[in-house]
């Protein structure tokens, strides 16, 4: 019986385990970025961050310059590099707590080179370059001198790196990736040489082990949760449980939650479980998804309610109130993936992950000390 629901268990064990993993299928002069950005994929920034390093990660990623003060703030010193394009005072935040920033115009690079001057410390920045995303980035060779120009100008900012995004790696257009992946290698060629270049996201880590370069960055695929078939044995990071809060007899022509659209057709066993979309939990499940009890899969039945949802449970003996509900995980070996339950929802994965709201507790365990 659990005490706390609904519940996200993040089992850093795991994490530390995938970064290992997916960094001994590099290349020995490739380094491993980890993407640590919208709280870890909902996985905690802070707890992820320091596991993932612990576990041989050479840098980290975020996407907003106030995603890595916290890393900084928590005394992590480790690379971090800012994927979005900042501006303003963000961009004084990331020069001033030694933050690398991505840059994709003259005036980004001015704007770092007046905040290097003025904390009195340097500016670093890689170059985003834009080869088929279609999102931030610089695009072609004349963007590209105007940028090294521009860098030429402004003594207090450092260029370390160099990288950009594949659109569809997981899809099935390998051409396009493959374009991508040389119109990266055909500017970059432009650039100086020393600095680093990386282009590989979860993906590609799989597909495209010539696009590794200097450096990959792996957001899902660290997760547990990798984009495309993988011979990699990576580990679920998070699983989401709660519990039973009730269970009932219905008999046919009994009509389950909000709209009347589930009628039972014969008698039923139902069991509420305490879990809505106001957890998180995608109401557009609603009629398809299900749920783990006592070793089972069972399916949602009726529309899922903001703060509960009701599960046949008809033919599982013994289902009682304070039963744990898996949601996302295993059970006696029945396992539902946050794949599976995105499909259910008709999403993704990442969604699933990051879904959960304030109310659901989360707890970190087997972490690295």
């Amino acid at each position: 019986m659990i005490t706390q629901y609904p519940v996200r268990t993040i089992d850093l064990s795991a994490l530390r385990e995938n970064v290992r993993t997916i960094r001994a299928a590099l290349p020995d002069t490739t380094m491993l970025m980890a993407v640590v950005k919208a709280d870890a994929y909902g996985h905690g920034i802070v707890q992820t961050a320091g596991n993932a390093l612990a576990a041989g990660a050479d840098w980290l990623a975020v996407a907003r310059t106030d995603e890595g003060v916290l890393l900084r703030e928590a005394g992590i010193d480790a690379p971090v590099l800012v994927l979005g394009a900042a501006s303003g005072l963000e961009i004084g935040d990331g020069v001033r707590h030694g933050l690398t920033m991505a840059v994709c115009a003259p005036g980004m690079v001015k704007a770092v080179q007046r905040w290097a001057a003025k904390e009195g410390k340097p500016g670093l920045v890689q170059l985003k370059l834009d080869t088929g995303m279609g999102r931030i980035g610089v695009r072609n060779e004349a963007e590209v001198r105007a940028m090294l120009d521009t860098l030429a100008a402004c003594p207090e900012v450092r260029l370390t790196g160099v990288f950009t995004h594949f659109a569809d790696a997981d899809g099935d257009t390998a051409d396009y990736t493959r374009a991508q992946l040389e119109r990266f290698k055909r500017l970059t060629a432009l650039l100086p040489a020393g600095i680093i270049r990386h282009c590989a996201n979860s993906a590609s880590i799989h597909r495209y082990p010539d696009a590794a370069l200097d450096m990959v960055r792996a957001g899902i695929s660290m997760y547990g949760c990798p984009p495309v078939a993988t011979d990699m044995p990576l580990l679920p990071v998070m699983d989401w449980r709660t519990a039973v809060t009730f269970v009932k007899e219905v008999k046919p022509g009994d009509k389950v939650s909000y709209g009347c659209t589930f009628t039972a057709d014969k008698p039923m066993t139902l069991a509420t479980v305490a879990c809505g979309y106001g957890d998180g939990y995608h109401r557009a499940g609603s009629g398809r998804a299900q749920v783990i009890i006592h070793g089972r899969r069972c399916p949602v039945v009726g529309r899922i309610c903001m703060d509960q949802m009701m599960v046949d449970v008809t033919g599982v003996d013994g289902v009682e109130p304070g039963d744990e509900a898996v949601l996302m995980g295993a059970q006696d070996g029945t396992v539902i993936t946050a794949d599976e339950l995105g499909a259910w929802s008709g999403t993704i994965s990442y969604e699933v992950l990051l879904a959960a709201t304030e109310r659901v507790h989360r707890r970190w365990v087997n972490g690295c000390e």
